[in-house]
């Protein structure tokens, strides 16, 4: 049974990971092709127009890729987690078939009418047809947090005496509050993403001089986007994504900031030192005294329980996977808003572009908000653990038992060879929408 519920979850958490690198570049995407749209509305300058179609380009090589990346992670939910299904189809089937019916219909049809229609359209036909693609892409996240926060913290049920949750009170799904905070939390996440990205292929057009005009564009509202995201990310939606842990999930909040031993008078900030599982202790930390207890509850005192007060079966079952991927998480986003805090400097001074070094940077750092909200929903996952319905119904429970482990993971070795092919086919085909760039620049973009 062990190596049953181990490699469900590994073909899930595989499944999941890859997908997950798509939908977070199109929302984010989304929203900037608004913006270049709406400054092409006002100005009437030819570039705007020109950036917004060259990233809706990417944006539908993206989209294509993560619904085919999307369907397989779907359908474990009756192969791998009927149980699950079973028993929860009645809240989760909601949602999800929301999602499907309202949001991904929406996305998909106005993507269309945008790539291929703006001829038959007028300017703000086809800004509000870029603006429907934005509707759509967001809803879909929306109704997507909604099914998760749900599994983080039920609302709104009842149990059957056949074991079955069923809706009690529609409304309190979408006031859920886990909901808000994790929807806005992961939106301007896939926004920092998105940001990062056209920030890099704005600093790649320069260095290499071409394109160099739009690569100005790029860059500029990458950096711009990305560092107004990025704060958002730590103020004010980390933070209340935080207090929700702490208020909903002690436990799971007690391993990922690494709170062996319940402290008096007040918890300290952890922000280097590695688990240590034998001893249950932190080696070599390295922490700021009372800093977590005023950052939770704006009390310098305030005693915040560790995980000596929960008992085995409450804790995580992987604290260290739980505790790296939190800090690796809030590393990056500090990184981030360094970066570019920095680039938004040079912009003012008017330097920017110069800036070789900072270039080279902005240029290469583009993956890493990618492992950044992986490591954010890592943490999300692997906090609610050993539950799928946090406090209600284990993982264990959740599985198929006539699928075994055997073929689980020959599924999943297949999936991994399929995932690297549509791997290389994305980046080929994103790669040759780069190289190709916007097209040139008419008289009437200056």
């Amino acid at each position: 049974m062990e190596d049953m519920i181990f490699y469900d979850r590994l073909q899930f958490a595989f499944t999941i990971t890859f997908h997950y690198m798509f939908p977070q570049l199109t929302m984010g995407l989304s929203l900037l092709i608004v913006y270049l749209k709406g400054k092409y509305l006002l100005n009437n300058i030819e570039k705007y127009n020109d950036a917004a179609k060259f990233l809706m380009k990417i944006f539908a090589v993206n989209f294509t890729i993560g619904i085919v990346t999307g369907i397989p992670m779907e359908f474990q939910f009756g192969t791998n987690w009927a149980k699950f299904s079973e028993l929860t189809g009645g809240i989760i089937g909601q949602t999800l078939a929301m999602e499907g019916t309202f949001s991904f219909f929406l996305e998909s049809s106005f993507l269309v009418l945008f790539l291929f229609g703006e001829k038959r359209m007028s300017k703000r036909m086809h800004f509000l047809m870029g603006f429907l693609v934005f509707l759509g892409s967001w809803a879909s996240g929306w109704f997507i947090l909604a099914t998760n926060a749900w599994m983080q913290n039920p609302v709104g049920y009842e149990i059957l005496e056949s074991g079955k949750f069923v809706i009690s009170d529609f409304g309190a799904i979408f006031t859920n509050p886990w909901l808000l905070p994790a929807f806005l939390h992961n939106q301007i996440a896939a926004l920092t993403t998105s940001s990062f990205v056209m920030a890099s292929i704005g600093a790649f057009y320069i260095l290499r001089k071409k394109h160099v005009e739009y690569g100005k564009l790029f860059l500029k509202t990458g950096v711009i986007f990305g560092f107004v995201s990025s704060v958002l990310l730590a103020m004010p939606t980390g933070d209340w994504n935080a207090k929700n842990v702490a208020k909903y999930q002690p436990a799971a909040f007690a391993a990922m900031e690494g709170i062996f031993e319940t402290e008096e008078g007040g918890a300290e900030i952890v922000l280097i030192g590695q688990p240590n599982m034998v001893e249950e202790k932190l080696d070599n930390k390295i922490a700021v005294p009372n800093i977590l207890s005023f950052l939770t509850y704006q009390d310098w005192d305030t005693e915040i329980p560790g995980m000596d007060q929960f008992t085995e079966e409450e804790l995580p079952d992987n604290i260290p996977a739980l505790y790296y991927s939190y800090h690796i998480m809030v590393g990056l986003g500090t990184i981030f808003i360094a970066v570019m805090g920095l680039a938004v400097f040079f912009l003012r001074k008017k330097k920017l572009y110069s800036i070789k070094s900072l270039l080279w940077a902005i240029m290469f750092l583009f993956p890493f908000p990618y492992i950044a909200n992986i490591t954010g929903w890592y943490t999300a996952e692997l906090g609610r653990q050993p539950f799928l319905v946090y406090g209600l119904l284990k993982t264990a429970d959740g599985v198929s038992p006539t699928v075994s482990s055997g073929n689980t993971l020959f599924t999943l070795l297949g999936f991994v060879g399929i995932y690297i092919l549509l791997g290389f086919l994305f980046l080929l085909l994103v790669g040759k929408v780069i190289h190709e760039g916007p097209k040139p620049l008419t008289s009437k973009t200056h």
